[in-house]
């Protein structure tokens, strides 16, 4: 069929037709964004050039090999993909594969923030240590996967619970997933930056390390002073009001839901030291 036959019918169906599959793609990368399955997903993107690359060569040995992997590929996807098609699977049927709305999110991140603060505010006064990251775009599960998992409700009373001294989860990282107490202990990467302030601990290295490699948010309770702390982007806000505590939080887990922000923090902490 020539372009001259197609309707203004037909270019609209096509469009909507790849925007749809695009739709799909992008559902499916979010699905297994932060876990190793992306790192696989590369793999075979590097398959996919080299098996391009070969017959573009003439190089017909090792294009034979790649059509040998592609073909076996299939199998071998679902066999690797496994948990990730599981769990993509699962959330379609209980109807959660598509986005909730911005109303339904942002009620449940206020009542995140509320959580937090609460714990955090309970915690500060009694300067009992506290390190808690909470996913954003960027996935944690290689992290969860280092610590206890627990997918409990999120509560205040729970997240003290956790961190309460010579209890068993309360070495390591509390790490909440899609408003869930996804893990507790788990292990966070230190930051190695030399611009670090060498009155601050482990906890505080390893939220600055991790806000170094995702975009996470975590919060930090200084068992030391007391003091509240966040790191977001490889940067330390420290020595935080709880208002001001309050109003990050609010910032960049419920304002989020509406628009992406495009203006900074107004912040009245300290940054570094």
């Amino acid at each position: 069929m020539s372009l001259s036959n197609f309707t203004f019918l037909d270019y609209f169906i096509n469009i909507i037709d790849i925007v749809l599959v695009w739709f799909v793609i992008y559902k499916l990368l979010v699905v297994i964004k932060g876990t190793k399955a992306i790192q696989l997903l590369k793999g075979i993107f590097v398959i996919v050039v080299v098996h391009s690359l070969s017959n573009l060569l003439g190089f017909n040995t090792l294009g034979w090999l790649m059509e040998q992997v592609m073909d076996w590929g299939v199998l071998a996807t679902i066999i690797i993909f496994q948990p990730e098609l599981r769990r993509a699977l699962e959330q379609l049927g209980r109807g959660k594969f598509f986005s909730r709305s911005i109303v339904q999110e942002q009620e449940e991140q206020d009542r995140l923030v509320e959580e937090i603060v609460k714990a955090t505010s309970y915690m500060a006064k009694r300067r009992i240590g506290a390190l808690i990251s909470i996913e954003k775009d960027t996935g944690l599960t290689d992290y969860i996967e280092t610590g206890i998992p627990l997918g409990s409700h999120i509560s205040s009373e729970l997240l003290i619970n956790v961190f309460i001294p010579n209890t068993p989860l309360h070495d390591g990282a509390v790490i909440l997933k899609e408003n869930q107490l996804a893990a507790a202990a788990c292990y966070l990467p230190l930051s190695e930056s030399p611009f670090i302030s060498k009155e601050l601990g482990t906890r505080h290295r390893a939220a600055i390390g991790i806000s170094e490699v995702t975009d996470c948010i975590t919060v930090i309770v200084s068992e030391e002073t007391g003091g509240i702390s966040i790191t977001k982007n490889g940067e330390l806000y420290r020595e935080l009001s709880l208002e001001t505590f309050k109003e990050m939080l609010t910032k960049e887990l419920v304002d989020d839901t509406k628009a992406t922000s495009s203006g900074r923090w107004n912040l009245r902490g300290k940054k570094n030291g």
